[in-house]
């Protein structure tokens, strides 16, 4: 389920504590082999280009992906192997103007795409996969100059 507004950032939380609790109990993704990354798929479309990328330990990849012609970001989490569904986030967020979107739910490949305007701005973003999460704070802004020093928020297990 797919949703954009100011106001995800606390949901995300939320989502985050919620799905901490229940994953005391959920079993672990399965691992990809030793050395294995999920390549970008290509699912934001034509004109998107990959910017950066985090492993989500070593079950999947997030990629932060940027279209210049439109000045917006896209940001989606895919799995090393697709399998049964897994609970899976795509998130990102223009920290300047607090648009956020993010995707959640229980897919087979892949979470995501969503998309934020972020043209000359600093933007957060993250993916989830099963237990494992990996988020970025600040990073991948078009300038540089006067913006909070970039930061890993946190990479490994929720």
């Amino acid at each position: 389920m797919k949703r954009s507004t100011h106001a995800a950032g606390a949901a995300l939380l939320t989502v985050a504590a919620v799905g901490a609790g229940v994953l005391a109990t959920a079993p672990v993704a399965s691992a990809a082999p030793a050395g294995a990354t999920a390549a970008y798929n290509g699912a934001c479309g034509s004109g998107y280009s990959k910017v950066n990328s985090m492993p989500v330990g070593n079950v999947g990849t997030v990629y932060l992906t940027y279209n210049s012609s439109n000045g917006r970001n896209c940001v989606v989490t895919i799995r090393n192997t697709s399998g049964s569904p897994t609970y899976m986030v795509s998130y990102l967020s223009n920290i300047e103007t607090g648009d956020t979107s993010y995707d959640e739910g229980e897919y087979r490949s892949y979470a995501g795409p969503v998309y934020v305007p972020a043209r000359g701005e600093c933007v957060e973003w993250g993916g989830v996969i099963g237990n494992v999460q990996a988020w970025n704070y600040g990073s991948n802004c078009g300038t540089l100059a006067a913006k909070k020093d970039q930061k890993d928020w946190f990479a490994g297990e929720r």
